[in-house]
């Protein structure tokens, strides 16, 4: 046995719940960062929309005005709130497109283990230079450039903690690791959100990178117990069959499928704030509900409604029946679009009146049970039929769906301002219902060809 796999065979030792010690620690490094990047998130449009490009702030933003130009070339003039979701789009898309080049760089120069750290103490860094007008956009590259090469990294790390053939055991790892991805998902917003209300955007902003130091301090602490670099497995270099392109078409087919329920969900990270704030009556006796606290909501759902769903699903596949991956995602995609058509038609019977909280709450909930059925089962889908050559390559793919998601929903809601909300929502039930559409059409042919036995 090799000196690597050696040290691969002593980490997969049982150190906690059958469990290899590394796994708490990436665990909780994960829910530190996502605490930080969710609640910096919840934060940052209506901190562009409400000061931060506004007069007297927006002429400080070192490298603004040739980017705005660049975007106005495109677009035409844009508003405060129309810059601010371009803006928010290209950040959004750009987090999840650097993990691929994270990715390479791990594999190539640093190790994993050292493009986490390195990662972390970018995304730390860009949170810092939140706090200063002139550094906004030096905040956003470093905040990007830490995604990448943190995000991935970290992935791949929780899959080596196993040997090859413990695949039981890796499910059961990853399933504890995406449960602190929603636990600070779930946070990040409430905390971040609470404090921007009471004391200012600079304390949220502080508390996402006090928190991204925790993470890194919680990953330094479990050094010694992660791969310093993940061994990729040697696939035998044969030309791929006609069956395996085929495969790989009809994948790529129900990944651009996917990004119309992305588009549907994005949107309430981005132009769902700014709507809330104008449109939603948020006092409760003398308190008011900070906005950000909205975004919480559909991670809360996600985290409540997985046991109930995981259990669902068996019961009906012991029955043969209960819906396939493919199937997983047109339903998430219809409750998408059912989210956003009952925000419209919450919209259109207020009279133009101030909604109640009740509606963007459950419109939240509505997004989270979507979440949960499309997202998922997109990465099981991919990482189970992909042929194993190019496994890895397609997983990568699947986040580059995020991206181009997370720019149209910046492109779109540049729009926001030149259409009435029940229109802006509408939109977006359409494009829900289209992936849903998409899916009854075409879904019987893909499985065909993905499950052909």
């Amino acid at each position: 046995m090799s000196a690597v796999d050696s040290a691969g065979r002593q980490r997969a030792k049982a150190g906690f719940l059958g469990h290899p010690r590394g796994l708490f620690y990436l665990a909780f490094t994960e829910a530190w960062e996502r605490f930080s990047y969710y609640g910096m998130t919840a934060l940052v449009v209506l901190y562009m929309v409400q000061q931060l490009l506004l007069p007297g702030h927006v002429e400080h933003i070192v490298g603004l005005a040739p980017l705005r130009a660049a975007l106005e070339s495109l677009s035409g003039p844009l508003s405060p709130q129309a810059l601010a979701s371009q803006l928010f789009g290209l950040y959004a898309g750009f987090v999840y497109f650097t993990p691929l080049l994270g990715g390479i760089v791990a594999d190539r120069w640093l190790g994993q283990r050292n493009a986490v750290v390195i990662g972390a103490l970018c995304m730390f860094a860009g949170h810092l230079a939140m706090a200063f007008d002139q550094s906004f956009l030096l905040a956003l590259l470093l905040l990007v450039l830490g995604s990448g090469l943190l995000k991935g990294n970290i992935s791949a790390q929780v899959g080596a903690l196993y040997p090859p053939e413990d695949e039981a055991r890796r499910t059961r790892g990853f399933v504890i690791f995406s449960t602190g991805i929603n636990i600070g998902a779930m946070l990040g917003p409430l905390l971040c959100g609470l404090l921007a209300s009471v004391f200012g955007w600079h304390y949220g902003f502080g508390a996402a990178a006090i928190f991204m130091l925790a993470g890194l301090a919680t990953y330094l602490a479990g050094y010694r117990h992660l791969p310093a670099r993940v061994a990729r497995s040697v696939q035998q270099q044969h030309p791929l069959t006609a069956a395996e392109w085929r495969v790989l078409a009809a994948l790529l087919a129900v990944i651009v499928i996917a990004i119309l329920p992305s588009i549907s969900y994005t949107q309430h990270f981005n132009v769902m704030p700014v709507w809330i704030q104008a449109h939603v009556a948020l006092g409760i006796s003398t308190w008011k509900i900070p906005v950000p606290w909205f975004q919480s909501i559909d991670s809360l759902t996600s985290i409540l409604s997985a046991a109930p769903l995981l259990w669902l699903w068996s019961w009906q596949s012991r029955r043969g029946g209960g819906p396939g991956d493919i199937g997983k995602i047109g339903i998430g995609s219809w409750i998408a679009a059912g989210s956003n058509l009952m925000l419209a038609g919450a919209i259109y019977f207020s009279g133009g009146q101030l909604l109640h909280p009740i509606w963007p709450f459950l419109y939240c909930v509505g997004l989270g049970l979507a979440f949960i059925h499309y997202w998922p089962a997109l990465l099981a889908l991919v990482s189970r039929v992909a042929p194993a050559r190019v496994n890895s390559t397609m997983m990568g793919l699947v986040f580059v769906n995020l991206f181009i998601a997370n720019i149209v929903v910046g492109w779109i809601g540049g729009h926001y301002e030149r259409m009435s909300p029940l229109g802006f929502w509408m939109e977006h039930a359409v494009i829900g219902a289209a992936g849903g559409l998409l899916v009854m059409i075409f879904g019987r042919g893909l499985e065909r060809v993905l499950h052909p036995h």
